[in-house]
């Protein structure tokens, strides 16, 4: 059975449709990239994963259950946002939220939870400034904390929202590794929303494109073409390889670009 089922959605705002008989099936282990121009509905996608929005019509399946019911088994990474510089709150307090957060009031770990609290905040590389105040960090180490946070309950699902979002490169390498990293060795399906395919190419297997309106599913190179993009626009839609990058010209919103930086 897939971890994640998605059949026949659809999402309307008033007369706004931003997408109809929206389908697909995540497996083990796959990585699915979404991407699109603003205001066809990336973030609602996710929100509707975590069981925080109702679709207008159609299903959502998270290992055979409503997402509601599967949300402590979805693990979710949200757009980087600096804290505030004198937040009191430790990088083990974002972390241990997502092992308990869900509770009312601040009860004990078990010895299994602390274990499982300083693992996982090692494995992302973070232990040196786990105990600094969160405002005091960089928004790279910030971000490798709330990826920890994400990891900490080994969720079934793994849902990343523009996690790249304001990183420098280093640091969009070294998030996009430890995701990777994960997936493949837990096994855990991640939806990475993001404007820049780029950071994530080597390692997507399948992309979703939302335009207004309309989507398209497949590999990078079945999706990201002149042929593909134009159809699902309607209009002519130039998809050109340059030097190593992909640009794609003609959308309503010509901001909306593509960097290769490699043969794919």
């Amino acid at each position: 059975m897939s971890v994640v089922s998605v059949d026949a959605l659809t999402l309307r705002f008033g007369e706004r449709v931003l997408w109809r008989d929206l389908s697909f099936a995540l497996d083990r282990g796959e990585l699915l990239a979404v991407l699109g121009p603003n205001g066809t509905g990336k973030t609602s996608l996710i929100r509707i994963l975590l069981g925080l929005l109702e679709p207008t019509a159609g299903t959502v399946t998270i290992e055979g259950r409503l997402p509601s019911e599967a949300r402590s088994r979805v693990g979710y990474i949200p757009q980087q946002r600096i804290f505030d510089r004198d937040l009191a709150l430790r990088g083990h307090d974002l972390v241990r939220l997502g092992l308990d957060g869900h509770r009312f009031g601040a009860g004990r770990l078990s010895a299994r939870q602390r274990d499982r609290l300083e693992h996982t905040i090692e494995s992302v590389g973070a232990s040196g400034y786990a105990d600094a105040p969160l405002g005091r960090l960089s928004g790279g180490e910030q971000q490798r904390l709330r990826v920890a946070q994400a990891l900490v309950s080994s969720p079934s699902l793994l849902l990343a929202d523009e996690p790249l979002l304001s990183l420098d490169l280093a640091y969009q390498q070294i998030i996009t590794g430890l995701l990777d990293s994960h997936r493949r060795s837990a096994g855990t399906p991640v939806v990475f929303v993001t404007h820049d395919i780029n950071p994530v190419l080597s390692i997507v297997d399948r992309v979703l494109y939302l335009a207004p309106g309309s989507w398209a599913m497949g590999t990078p190179d079945e999706v990201l073409t002149s042929e593909a993009l134009s159809a699902l626009y309607g209009t002519p839609v130039d998809v050109l390889r340059l030097r190593g990058r992909i640009v794609v010209v003609g959308t309503p919103d010509d901001q909306h670009v593509h960097h290769v930086g490699h043969a794919h």
